[in-house]
């Protein structure tokens, strides 16, 4: 019998990831962002980033393209927050980045100790 080997583990700084559709994305072609022309997750990384988030497995929020969620809305991209995975956003083509954040659940705090970053906000 073969030694099973032992798992490594990788860090991360993420505290919430976000799942969005990689279908949907590719449908649109683009349709978000300044002139329109960037994917749904490739905006919501540069607003992480932007926030002082970082990128990559050290920013403080993970963006994610998944497979289909077999919604297939028409000029929208599904997004879901994985620790409010009941909550599918739709959203549609053209929407500004932070109406999409703040629809999301993501906003940026107004006061905080250290650089600002993004934090999740509950939906009230």
């Amino acid at each position: 019998m073969s030694q099973d080997k032992p798992f490594k583990r990788a860090r991360s700084d993420w505290t919430e990831v976000i799942l969005v559709c990689r279908k949907c994305s590719k449908k649109l072609d683009g349709g978000f962002g300044e002139n329109g022309d960037e994917k749904l997750a490739k905006v919501l990384r540069k607003a992480v980033k932007a926030h002082g988030g970082g990128k990559g497995r050290k920013a403080r929020v993970g963006v994610i393209e998944v497979g289909c969620f077999d919604i297939c809305p028409k000029n929208a991209v599904v997004a879901v927050r994985a620790s409010n995975p009941g909550d599918w956003v739709l959203a549609p083509r053209g929407a500004s980045t932070p109406a999409v954040t703040a629809r999301l659940g993501l906003d940026v705090p107004l006061t905080d100790v250290g650089p600002p970053i993004l934090r999740v906000v509950e939906p009230s």
